[in-house]
């Protein structure tokens, strides 16, 4: 679907259509490629959204700043590749050509000089190639050894970011970490995501795991589900299965890892794409669960659950897909103890729901959730909500229509208290992005590619602009590292306290969270999406909140929860707009001198 608009053409990708096809987990074919060999120039060799297509296009041509114009299209300056910092090269594993981001991005100091801060001049120095350290590949293994089994009892971590002093990379993990053989010996995985980089994907598993079977569930169809096939097709490990989807606009957005051991099955929800930019120069989110061991031969596949019914939950959510591929894995979870998991599953699955089954999923999960779980406060009128994000959906014409109605009672339920939406003045803090933020950020412009609202959701919703705030960061260290993680809290007026906490994929959309129809009497929800739910009670705090950790790099206890940004929020300034990516900004340059003129 396309359309023109003021500031040029945009389409809707071909995962987004409404047309229906026939649920698909097989071995790679090229029978469904029409375009084999086809040469599209500056667009990624994956499937991904308009929005990344342009970042991708003004990456390999950008466009300088001189003079208060933009220049034509250039090729970028050929750059040396660093010896200090080159790359993540993690492991033993990585050989030759594994380190292939450091080659495409060029030298790390000449991006990290031009930005304000305090990590600007240093960022290089002060960062060393994770197996070149001066104190040896041993201590880097007990550090990584360390951080996965101690310290940190949310099980809740960032990824690392390029070009940041090393220090505030502390507790944070790259997606050839959490493959290392560190964390067990691989039988089989499960890849579930939106936007993936098959070959990229595969050179992440440590060597000696490339060949172990592999399955990854998409949400692409025609085009771009024949384009993933064309990837896959070398790799014959690789399945490919394709998730229904049958209501128009929906997206497999789920991002989760299943890795099978010999040792036992280990779950990890992030919100990273399967793609080097996006474990790259962004702040992520990852939950990673213990490691699940194997339940006694002879034990009933509903044994080894956990107080938060994990396991269940997790077996209900695949079960959804309807897929033979996914049973084999729910019978592997079946065979696990997930007894030790902490957090409440939170997922989205397309369709239609009422009575009960409405209650399983996107935002009456959650209300659910918080109305059975969570603990009451007190003057909890004055406790903010918190939604961060790197995506806006259509909201409708005023507040009232989604955000201030049904979605809102559902974050600010706390226990059994219920009252009307409409007396409710529960603040809603909104952090995203402006454009001096992407501008500014260690990717310039181009970080604005994983951020995809668009000027024509944006104008029909300037009511909602009013409750933006700025991405802030400084505390971390990660102030220029744009976020693609989505969080939601309710906190305390004074931003000391959290009642709750949730990571997930879904961002600020009606797709995701599901939007009421027939008068509330039905739920219809779009989207794949998938997150954990923190609760106090749940990590032994009677009081019924976290303390929030402020300090990232502090010793503060370990019940201090981790907001991966500044607290309190800061307000839009009258001069600050939203990032949307389909408009130019020709104003200024960004971190790298250049542009940004999407078409």
């Amino acid at each position: 679907m396309s359309q023109k608009s003021e500031h040029g053409k945009w389409t809707v990708s071909s995962s987004d259509e409404s047309v229906d096809e026939q649920d698909n987990c097989d071995k790679p074919s090229t029978s469904l490629v029409q375009r084999a060999g086809r040469d599209r120039a500056g667009e990624p060799p994956y499937p991904c959204s308009e929005a990344r297509k342009a970042a991708q296009k003004r990456k390999s041509s950008p466009l300088e700043f001189r003079d208060g114009n933009f220049s034509s299209e250039v090729q970028p300056a050929p750059k040396r590749l660093s010896q200090e910092g080159s790359g993540w090269c993690l492991s033993s594993s990585d050989e030759e050509g594994d380190c292939q981001v450091q080659a495409k991005r060029g030298d790390a100091a000449a991006t990290s000089a031009r930005l304000e801060g305090d990590c600007a001049k240093e960022a290089v120095k002060d960062e060393l190639p994770l197996n070149h350290s001066s104190t040896g590949p041993s201590v880097r293994v007990q550090d990584t050894w360390d951080l996965l089994n101690g310290g940190n009892p949310f099980r809740f971590f960032l990824t690392k970011v390029k070009g940041i002093k090393s220090k505030y990379n502390s507790g944070a993990l790259h997606i050839k970490d959490i493959l290392s053989p560190l964390f067990g010996t691989l039988v089989s995985s499960a890849q579930f995501n939106y936007c993936i980089d098959v070959e990229w994907l595969i050179h992440q598993y440590p060597k000696e795991f490339r060949d172990k079977p592999l399955l990854i569930i998409h949400g692409e169809k025609r085009e771009s589900k024949a384009d993933l096939h064309e990837q896959a097709h070398p790799y014959t490990n690789v399945r490919l299965c394709q998730a229904k989807l049958d209501i128009a606009f929906g997206t497999h957005h789920t991002k989760m890892m299943l890795l099978c051991y010999e040792e036992g099955l280990r779950v990890v929800i992030h919100t990273s794409n399967l793609i080097e930019d996006d474990w790259y120069q962004k702040t992520q989110g990852i939950w990673l669960s213990p490691l699940y061991p194997k339940l006694p031969p002879g034990a009933p596949g509903s044994a080894g659950e956990s107080r938060t019914n994990f396991k269940s939950d997790l077996i209900s959510y695949l079960m959804s897909y309807k897929s033979l591929a996914l049973n084999e894995w729910i019978e592997v979870i079946k065979q696990h103890d997930l007894s030790e998991t902490r957090v409440y599953l939170l997922g989205s699955t397309p369709g239609r729901f009422q009575n009960t089954e409405k209650e399983k999923w996107g935002h009456l999960r959650l209300r659910k959730l918080l109305k059975d779980h969570a603990t009451q406060v007190t003057d909890e009128d004055s406790w903010p909500v918190i939604g961060q994000f790197s995506s806006i959906g259509s909201l409708g014409a005023d507040r009232s229509k989604w955000l201030c109605s049904e979605f809102r009672q559902s974050l600010v339920t706390l226990g059994n208290s219920a009252k009307s939406p409409t007396d409710q003045e529960v603040p809603i803090h909104l952090i995203y992005p402006t454009v001096d933020n992407v501008r500014q950020s260690l990717e310039g412009y181009p970080a604005g590619g994983s951020l995809p609202y668009s000027i024509q959701t944006a104008q029909k919703q300037l009511w909602l602009h009013s409750y933006f705030h700025k991405w802030s960061a400084k505390a971390s260290g990660r102030n220029h590292a744009m976020p693609h993680i989505k969080t939601y809290m309710r906190v305390s007026p004074d931003f000391q306290k959290i009642a709750w906490f949730i990571v997930t994929s879904a961002n600020l959309s009606k797709a995701a969270w599901g939007a009421f129809e027939k008068n509330g009497a039905q739920l219809m929800i779009r989207s794949y999406e998938l997150g954990v739910l923190f609760l106090p009670s749940e990590f032994g705090l009677d009081t019924g909140f976290f303390q929030v950790k402020e300090n990232l790099l502090s010793d503060e206890p370990a019940s201090s929860f981790p907001v991966p940004y500044d607290l309190p929020p800061e307000k839009y300034e009258s001069k600050d707009r939203p990032w949307i990516w389909n408009i130019p900004y020709t104003k200024a340059p960004d971190t790298h001198g250049n542009m940004w003129v999407p078409k």
